[in-house]
């Protein structure tokens, strides 16, 4: 079809290109053989004037030396013949203005005398070698189109195959994702759609890779999408008839089960699937050890639309990674309210800022020794007008799941050094306050520099801002941690290590970390008196050893206090030693009392002896 598409462009091409000659052609003759009409006629007006037949002969005789001329008439303003050419015409002078076929024309000028009309002199021309010259043109047009269509024909092949590649692949992305070679969302879709039409049951299993974007950061794209492919062929190694596996995009993998039977156990085959992330996965020469969070959605039990299916399926498998990640969650309406109800927060939150909703509360900490004030821990307090007061244990984490963590710890840095400035202000001295750091915010390229931007505008030395940081961000990614810290710490700051010994870091790891100091998760503390007193020992002796001092976070009696006093604990925080307060309240009842909070600084913890730091 191709070629004879070709081919008619080619023949019509060559069609409207011979008309454009042969008009061409015909006006180039016609116009030389006009101004040889001219010519005679210039020559023949005595002739015409006097009725001289032979002196007319004799002005068109030359003729005969133009070919292109077939015929010549001479005659006056009357139309009466004085001479023709040849002498004699078949039919008579009459014949000479006859008209003419395809091979001739006729063309005439006005024998002038003194500038007036005195007769007409018309020759009528061949055509034939007009003819010729247009056949030749048109031969040698089939030939260079022939030459042409040889030439090109490999090229339009090639562009052809070429062509139809692209359309094959083309189709295959429509359908299959590059990178796993698993059948894409647009087949997830259509997969749905046809089991709905033929009134299947099914179930749904969404499935997330946990901490993926770690490997991309590690390893690269292309480190990432060699593990995607091994995932996908590993949970293709564990299905059944009736069972599909669909990558719908990033790491989200997706397994639609059709059956009663697939239905019943699509638990456990979310938990088999599940069990085979436990060999760890070698990329790049590197061995990776990767889990998954899946979630669990029924069809027509659990949704009315396809879409709500996808949808539940989904709330379950993020539900499953709050849980802790690495495991299985089905989908119950609850959760879809829950979903909402995290939605409604994380909104609300995002306008708490500019409503001037949130505040923060000081928590004192105390020395050891002296029960004197040493500083404070400033907490983050939301109270919403309708929601009421919102704890952090709820606002956080969500907030946490997107940036919104990074302007909500941003706007606690400037307030808590604002705060300092006032106080500082009303002759109260410069307090030192700690604040505590997300893990996106330990990620912040930025967050030194706004830190910087924060103590120039308040005038707040670095050393009276101390930043927390969880032990179990910090063994998030351990390189990253100690890079941004350096850069924290070289401007002054104080660095601090919150929730420390639960996140099972190593002493060469904590000696590459640049901190001042650790704070004792609460945990251990509140386990004292009892088993907790090994870990605390422990963990002073250890700070003693790197020269960090250490903060019992969660004192909540008189023996706790005593233990870590004795034990050598240089800093105190918790219920017992005082609760958070709003700024007004925590300066009344704290920083108005040098030696710290009436009841605190009493002559017993002198009288106590101490350990040695």
């Amino acid at each position: 079809m191709n070629t004879i598409g070709a081919a008619l462009v080619l023949l019509l091409a060559g069609t409207v290109l011979m008309l454009i000659q042969w008009v061409d052609i015909r006006r180039e003759y016609t116009a030389d053989a006009q101004a040889q009409a001219r010519v005679i006629a210039s020559s023949s007006a005595a002739a015409v004037m006097f009725g001289d037949a032979e002196g007319a002969r004799e002005t068109l005789a030359p003729l005969a030396s133009v070919p292109a001329v077939r015929r010549a008439i001479l005659h006056d303003n009357d139309s009466n013949p004085i001479a023709s050419y040849p002498e004699s015409v078949a039919g008579g002078p009459a014949a000479m203005g006859s008209p003419c076929g395809f091979d001739c024309a006729w063309v005439s000028a006005p024998v002038l005398l003194r500038d007036r009309q005195v007769g007409v002199v018309q020759l009528q021309i061949d055509m034939t070698r007009a003819h010729a010259r247009l056949l030749g043109l048109g031969i040698a047009f089939c030939i260079a189109s022939l030459v042409a269509y040889a030439l090109a024909y490999p090229l339009m092949k090639r562009m052809r195959e070429r062509v139809h590649g692209a359309e094959a692949q083309l189709r295959y992305l429509a359908h299959y994702d590059p990178v796993t070679r698993l059948h894409n969302r647009n087949a997830f879709n259509a997969q749905l759609e046809s089991c709905r039409a033929r009134g299947e049951r099914m179930a749904l299993i969404q499935l997330d890779l946990d901490r993926f974007k770690e490997v991309n950061d590690k390893l690269g794209h292309q480190g990432g999408d060699e593990l995607l492919l091994q995932v996908g062929r590993r949970i293709s190694g564990a299905l059944g008839s009736e069972q599909y596996l669909f990558r719908l995009g990033g790491d989200e993998f997706a397994l639609v089960l059709v059956g009663a039977d697939a239905i019943a156990r699509v638990h456990d085959t979310a938990e088999s699937i599940l069990g085979r992330f436990s060999a760890p996965f070698l990329v790049g020469g590197l061995s990776l050890g990767v889990t998954a969070s899946a979630g669990i959605s029924r069809w027509p039990d659990d949704a009315e639309r396809l879409e709500e299916l996808a949808a539940n399926a989904d709330i379950a498998m993020y539900c499953a990674k709050r849980e802790g990640r690495n495991r299985v969650a089905v989908f119950e309406p609850r959760l879809r309210e829950a979903q909402l109800a995290r939605i409604g927060i994380r909104d609300a939150l995002g306008q708490a800022i500019a409503a001037g909703q949130l505040e923060l509360h000081y928590q004192p900490q105390v020395c050891a020794r002296t029960g004197r004030l040493q500083g404070a821990e400033a907490l983050l307090r939301w109270t919403h007008p309708e929601l009421g007061t919102v704890p952090p244990s709820t606002f956080i984490p969500i907030a946490e799941e997107g940036s919104l963590i990074i302007e909500l710890g941003r706007w606690v840095i400037a307030e808590a050094c604002r705060q300092i400035a006032a106080w500082h202000g009303q002759g109260l001295g410069h307090v030192r306050l700690a604040v505590n750091l997300s893990m996106r915010q330990t990620r912040d390229e930025a967050l030194p520099g706004f830190i910087d931007e924060v103590l120039d505008a308040t005038g707040v030395p670095a050393r009276c801002l101390e930043l927390e940081v969880t032990e179990s961000v910090l063994m998030e990614d351990t390189d990253l941690a100690v890079s941004q810290l350096a850069r924290l710490r070289a401007r002054g700051l104080q660095l601090a290590i919150d929730d420390f010994g639960t996140g099972y870091s190593s002493m060469a790891y904590l000696r590459r970390l640049p901190i001042d100091k650790l704070k004792i998760d609460m945990a251990f503390v509140q386990a004292v008196p009892g088993e907790g007193e090994a870990i605390a020992t422990a963990i002073l002796a250890m700070a003693r050893a790197f020269g960090l001092s250490v903060v019992a976070e969660g004192v909540e009696t008189a023996e706790q206090r005593d233990f870590f006093r004795h034990a050598g604990c240089q800093q105190l925080q918790g219920y017992f030693i005082g609760r958070a307060l709003p700024a007004g309240t925590f300066a009344s009842e704290w920083l108005e009392y040098p030696a710290g909070k009436e009841g605190l600084s009493v002559p017993s913890w002198d009288a106590l002896p101490l350990a040695p730091r």
